[in-house]
């Protein structure tokens, strides 16, 4: 007998709850914040990308307002036909400067911008490397490219040359065949583990074996180097760099994606990328908040922010016992940190997706939403808490945060 469209969903959908990996949307009722609102009560929010506290801040709400009565709410088209205005000009400029590139081009989501630029960049006579925990968003990019896909070990320089010497051999083997063009993705900062690229030593190798690069720094944008240019302007890469990815929805706490990058790589993307291409422009009410917010971390305002939320995460750390710390290849529970820079996620590992999301309730049932990060967001039995902290937190509610963990993960170990 032929499955109707319900059937389908619905044995699919009790294969998911067997599994403990069923999600539900939560409906949030009040602005994004250290406190929101769920179900009319409030709880400590550890769940965020708003590591600045900026998708509440005053002035990106007034510029949001002032542009919706200036620029209206909707851009009517794509860039290319009526859509391109004055609010999206202005932040692709902050943009580029803020990257020190000279162009940047702004996409409605980060996924659009992954999707759009690795389609446009490589094809089916192309090598593409990514690393083993990229975000989905470039997983799929890159699978959707058509290229030819190889992953290697997260963070291992041995293994991205060893795959780096391999693209290089293909390429070389037919000197009448079409030139092949050999990308590395990766990410500076990750958005599940919270960790570091060898970016220094990854732009050797690229250089070494004549690679282009694409970095992500989605999680790094604001955080990072000088006035918050990223983790690859703090190494000194900028113009080591061809391919700078960035989201306008962490850090600086609005939505949308970019690419920084020469002109001709900009002028190429605005004539091939499909995601830009057939996509309504983003509205002038983003586009304003988001130059807000460029301009904001650069400021006096912004070095303050970024210190806070460096205490903030400090705090957080010296606030967990030491048996509670865990190596970066540990299997065991509790806070797994790599070597290298501190990044605001925070990886709390459980194990199972039962236990994480039994972990998670009990936070829930004290104040704190950390919601249970499980299978495909990441792999199988390293279920987790990914908290995340906020410039915007107190001391003491990160003090709480820290004391109410540990006491509801050993309440969950002695009943298991």
């Amino acid at each position: 007998m032929t499955e109707t469209l319900h059937q389908f969903c619905e044995r699919s959908l009790d294969q998911i709850r067997e599994n403990d990996l069923h999600r539900t949307l939560r409906l949030i009722e009040s602005p994004q914040s250290a406190v929101i609102r769920i179900n009319g009560k409030e709880y400590k929010n550890f769940s965020s990308n708003d590591y600045l506290g900026l998708a509440n801040h005053p002035e990106l709400k007034d510029r949001a307002v002032h542009a919706a009565h200036s620029g209206g709410v909707g851009a009517g088209a794509s860039p290319l036909i009526s859509g391109y205005h004055e609010s999206l000009e202005k932040l692709q400029l902050e943009l580029a400067r803020l990257k020190g590139t000279e162009s940047a081009l702004v996409f409605n989501s980060g996924y659009s911008t992954s999707i759009g630029t690795i389609t446009s960049l490589f094809g089916s006579q192309d090598i593409l490397i990514i690393d083993k925990l990229c975000h989905a968003s470039l997983i799929d990019g890159a699978r959707n490219s058509g290229a030819k896909l190889r992953v290697f070990r997260h963070n291992d320089l041995l293994d991205l040359e060893k795959k780096l010497q391999w693209a290089r051999s293909i390429g070389n083997q037919d000197p009448n065949d079409t030139v092949r063009h050999i990308g590395v993705i990766a990410e500076s900062i990750y958005s599940m583990d919270g960790d570091s690229s060898p970016l220094s030593q990854m732009v050797d190798l690229k250089n070494s074996y004549g690679a282009w690069l694409l970095i992500d720094e989605a999680h790094s944008t604001g955080l990072f180097g000088e006035d918050g240019r990223g983790y690859i302007q703090s190494l000194g890469l900028s113009d080591e760099v061809e391919i700078q990815m960035g989201t306008l929805g962490k850090a600086l706490g609005c939505s949308g994606g970019f690419i920084a990058g020469s002109n001709r790589l900009i002028d190429f993307l605005v004539n091939s990328a499909r995601s830009f291409i057939f996509s309504t422009a983003p509205s002038p009410i983003v586009c304003s908040a988001a130059t807000a917010a460029v301009q904001i971390i650069q400021s006096n305002e912004g070095k303050m922010l970024r210190k806070n939320l460096g205490e903030n995460i400090d705090t957080f750390y010296k606030s967990i016992p030491e048996k509670w710390k865990q190596k970066s290849e540990s299997m065991e529970p509790g806070l797994h940190l790599h070597e290298g820079v501190m990044s605001p996620i925070l990886p709390w590992w459980v194990g199972t997706p039962e236990k994480a999301i039994q972990l998670s309730n009990l936070l829930m049932d004290h104040g704190f939403f950390v919601p249970a990060i499980r299978f495909p967001t990441v792999p199988k039995n390293t279920s987790r808490l990914r908290i995340t902290i906020s410039a915007s937190h107190a001391t003491d509610t990160v003090q709480d945060l820290a004391g109410t963990l540990i006491q509801c993960h050993e309440k969950l170990k002695r009943e298991s």
